[in-house]
């Protein structure tokens, strides 16, 4: 018995959105088997939510303690994830080339940035399913609007995603991993995460209540604790810093 067949060699690249969609996938479980970037994204903020909502060490005003920290620790989640975490990632992956090669592949530039938002995206959903279950289960009760928390969450990561571009792309990969976790630390403490802003004298309140990290936490509170409207005035600084951020990011990145 005979078989014949004709077999035609197709090359050529995948589709785009097939091609962005498997660096999404790779880029996600690269961040995740990753047991720094872990600890940074997961691991860090749980504690600080479950540490401070059950030992009374800062006052954090009236109310339950969990119904200020939640906000503040969904702000700091994004935070670590699209600025802290994707910078030291992006950072050292230019410095061994990886950029490079992967700039040389059919996919294009845009496509594997888009890419590496995407795995941001899909990392926080799981930071926030992880925080919010750890709050219900301290006593957290949320109100307010969820389309306006859903609205500060993406303003907050194209902020904080630009800014961490931004830093990978211009800064060597040692001084970015330094500056990055220097940035996380000093936002931690004086981006009204767990530390009240009416703490702070009120000239350090005027500076630091322009950064993305005070934008996104006191936002979120306003809606989450407080039952506000829509925070129109968080969203413009937060859509200040994401095309400022973006911006310089698109055009001082180095691939090499």
């Amino acid at each position: 018995m005979t078989a014949t067949g004709t077999y035609t060699p197709r090359p050529g690249a995948a589709p785009l959105p097939r091609m962005i969609a498997a660096q999404t996938a790779l880029e996600t479980k690269m961040l995740l088997r990753n047991g720094e970037q872990l600890l940074l994204t997961v691991v860090i903020p749980t504690l600080l939510l479950v540490l401070f909502s059950s030992v009374d060490v800062v006052d954090t005003g009236p109310g339950e303690a969990v119904d200020f920290l939640t906000p503040g620790v969904l702000a700091l989640a994004v935070m670590s994830t699209a600025f802290t975490g994707q910078a030291i990632a992006t950072g050292f992956e230019r410095r061994y080339g990886v950029l490079k090669r992967l700039a040389s592949s059919p996919l294009p530039r845009w496509g594997l940035m888009t890419a590496k938002t995407a795995s941001v995206l899909v990392t926080e959903v799981l930071q926030v399913i992880l925080l919010t279950a750890v709050a219900f289960a301290l006593g957290w009760s949320p109100h307010g609007d969820p389309f306006s928390v859903l609205l500060l969450l993406v303003l907050g990561t194209a902020a904080f995603s630009g800014l961490g571009l931004l830093m990978a792309g211009t800064l060597k990969a040692e001084a970015t991993l330094a500056a990055a976790n220097l940035v996380f630390l000093l936002l931690l403490v004086g981006g009204g995460v767990i530390v009240p802003l009416e703490k702070f004298p009120q000239g350090a309140q005027d500076v630091l209540g322009l950064l993305p990290i005070s934008a996104l936490s006191d936002g979120l509170r306003d809606v989450l604790q407080h039952g506000a409207g829509t925070p129109w005035g968080d969203l413009a600084i937060l859509a200040v810093w994401a095309v400022a951020g973006l911006a310089a990011a698109a055009a001082f990145f180095r691939w090499e």
